[in-house]
């Protein structure tokens, strides 16, 4: 007996000593990381049990409510310390359809209510989690919606939308305008019978669509959607949780759910992928986030001066190297991928993020499915608080096997640099800018004629693949494709500025890297020369879809090209040996023309060589191919690759800003 009084006594004394008020850690590094899953609330019908992580908490309290944004807590419910860090607890009714809140208290102050980090259903504005469960919110059909075949990363064609630029002006023809629910509205058109939303998007030929933030975010008053306060939505508030203001009702949880799901189900059917923007680098504040309120520093770098490091540019940058960032990231796309079925991820400002987290990332959506997607900013808006070796930088994605980056050496080395808006470049005429886009044709990769000294910003070839590498002149920051043309070209007239709009646009459909066209583009969208259109109002940021009928040549360009990247393998050959093998440039005298052939590279195709002429000049130019007949398929902007006529080989003129393809 005495031995066991013993043994007793110092279990208890061990145990003491691991309450959780006497909990310390040296650093955030001895933080634990608990193995399992986070579930913050689990349901059952008889129970529901929630949990939370915070390791340096003295108490946690759970507070139910009878709404999602008013009145007080009917009933609190204190959870018990666990072993790594977390708190749990379970209540033996039925909540579904009640609210919940945590509330922690660290150095004897509580610290504020929060839904946690991983709440998947929130109220109102997001303040407060909800109980439901995930299975009543699957539309018709869930269970059997499938990923629409993909072959390989060389075959995606990217389309970058806002969900309100997309349908809510009225030309749109769409009912539920500015929501989810637009996206799966079909038969819709403007006012003269041009096929609108996703009849549009079918018509155009993309194959992924990428959502700009489509997850609970901060700067919209949900309860106020009638004062159409606009937002791009890069102000994370709950990262899991669809935004309420794309529903068509947001008070209450379930909603924005299906909606969603309904969009990514019509999409799938329509033959389109879909890809969330997720901005996982910064929060829209520090105090008062929902990270903030849970483990108070953990999830932020600091400078060491002791302030917020700033990565973003937006106040704050989160620490991806951290145990439980990672984790938090890690499920957070596993569940949009298996809960949404999500095909892909465009990560905001990568470059903040670590190496390793972003391997992990890729590694862990192979397990749900190879095919999705994964690219990002191989940059930052300031020098993160990481060495620059180990971040998710455009410059170290060879340390990042399938995962892709943007290419600003092609954009740039096309329109002109990001930091003046009145400066051209390749398809405006200024010279010395070849470089940069051949760069970019490549796809990014080591090519034997390409000259890095002499292109913009790399002055190495950066990816391992063509397909680690996004295409494009134009996104949602900056300067639309037609602003930025009118602001460096002012005394253009509308024939010239379409006519260089489709000479950018070829450039960005023929490199060998994975190409990307912002929403309206193909119909000559401009955005009344506003360079950061974030919180401009619908007037500014809304698709006018009537351009659709007043540039139907233009529109008609854009699916040409489309059409014909799908058509000929030699356009996205998918392998750097290849590209290297088959796609060479042709030499020409002058600047501001570049002709380069495809070679050798069939793939079954009955296309032989392929040649490419661009000619950012706005005199014609020649340049010498071998003898023979050669089929002419995009002339004069025009295109149609059944052909447009035969030419022979010799002298081969091009006309001013435009581009010439043909083949033997």
């Amino acid at each position: 007996m005495k031995l066991k009084s013993i043994v007793l006594m110092g279990l208890a004394i061990f145990a003491m000593s691991c309450t959780p008020e006497k909990r310390a850690y040296k650093s955030f590094d001895e933080y634990p990381v608990p193995s399992a899953p986070i579930n913050e609330m689990v349901y059952t019908p008889s129970q529901t049990t929630f949990t939370l992580w915070s390791p340096t908490a003295e108490q946690v309290e759970l507070m139910l409510f009878d709404s999602g944004d008013e009145g007080s807590a009917y009933q609190s419910v204190t959870l018990e310390p666990k072993e790594d860090g977390l708190w749990s607890a379970s209540v033996n009714q039925n909540l579904k359809g009640k609210f919940y809140a945590f509330n922690v208290k660290i150095k004897e102050k509580w610290l504020g209510e929060t839904p946690g980090i991983m709440a998947k259903a929130v109220g109102l504005n997001g303040k407060r989690a909800a109980v439901i469960d995930l299975a009543d919110t699957n539309p018709q059909g869930w269970s059997s919606d499938q990923r629409p075949p993909l072959k390989s990363d060389a075959d995606i064609i990217l389309y970058e939308m806002h969900h309100r630029d997309f349908s809510v002006d009225t030309t749109s023809g769409i009912k539920n305008r500015g929501k989810f629910l637009a996206l799966t509205e079909k038969g819709t058109k403007n006012t003269a019978g041009d096929a609108t939303g996703i009849d549009h998007l079918k018509e155009l030929g993309v194959t992924h669509v990428h959502l700009m933030p489509s997850f609970d975010f901060a700067s919209i008053d949900e309860s106020n959607l009638k004062a159409n306060k606009y937002n791009w939505g890069y102000d994370p508030l709950n990262y899991n949780v669809p935004e309420g203001s794309y529903s068509t009702n947001p008070k209450e949880p379930a909603v924005r759910i299906v909606e969603f799901k309904k969009m990514v189900q019509s999409l799938h059917k329509a033959g389109i992928r879909v890809v969330m923007d997720v901005v996982y680098n910064h929060t829209s504040s520090i105090q008062g986030s929902n990270f903030e309120l849970t483990a108070p520093g953990y999830f932020y770098r600091m400078k060491k001066n002791g302030k917020w490091a700033n990565g973003s540019g937006c106040g704050n940058e989160t620490a991806s190297e951290r145990g439980m960032m990672r984790k938090f990231m890690i499920e957070s796309v596993v569940y949009w991928a298996t809960e949404y079925h999500v095909d892909g991820f465009r990560f905001d400002l990568m470059g903040i993020h670590d190496i390793e987290t972003m391997n992990q990332i890729r590694a862990a959506l192979d397990k749900v499915d190879p095919s999705i997607y994964i690219y990002g900013e191989g940059w930052a808006a300031e020098q993160p608080q990481l060495p620059k070796e180990k971040l998710a930088m455009k410059e170290n994605i060879t340390k990042m096997p399938r995962i892709a980056a943007f290419s600003d050496e092609l954009r740039d080395g096309l329109r002109g640099p990001f930091n003046d808006d009145k400066k051209g470049g390749f398809m405006t005429g200024i010279s010395r800018k070849e470089m940069s886009v051949k760069f970019g044709l490549v796809g990014a990769i080591k090519h034997p004629q390409i000259l890095n000294d002499s292109v913009n910003y790399s002055k190495a070839p950066w990816a391992l693949q063509p397909t680690q590498m996004i295409s494009y002149v134009s996104c949602h920051d900056d300067m639309c494709l037609v602003d930025r043309i009118k602001s460096s070209m002012p005394d253009a007239s509308p024939a010239v500025i379409a006519a260089i709009d489709k000479l950018a646009v070829t450039a960005v459909f023929t490199s060998q890297g994975v190409p990307f066209i912002y929403a309206g583009e193909e119909i000559m969208r401009d955005k009344k020369m506003v360079h950061n259109s974030f919180e401009s109002p619908d007037a500014v940021n809304a698709i006018n879809w009537n351009n659709k009928t007043l540039y139907k040549d233009v529109f008609d360009y854009y699916k040409g090209l489309i059409a014909m990247r799908k058509a000929h393998p030699a356009f996205h050959m998918g392998n750097a040996d290849l590209v290297r093998k088959n796609m060479e440039f042709l030499p020409v005298a002058g600047s501001n023309l570049i002709v380069f052939r495809l070679k050798g590279y069939s793939n079954g195709d009955s296309w032989d060589d392929i040649y490419v002429a661009l000619n950012g000049d706005r005199a014609p130019r020649k340049f010498a191919v071998d003898p023979g007949k050669y089929t002419v398929v995009c002339k004069n902007g025009i295109i149609n690759q059944y052909g447009l006529g035969t030419m022979y080989g010799g002298e081969v003129y091009v006309p001013g800003l435009s581009a010439l393809i043909f083949h033997k």
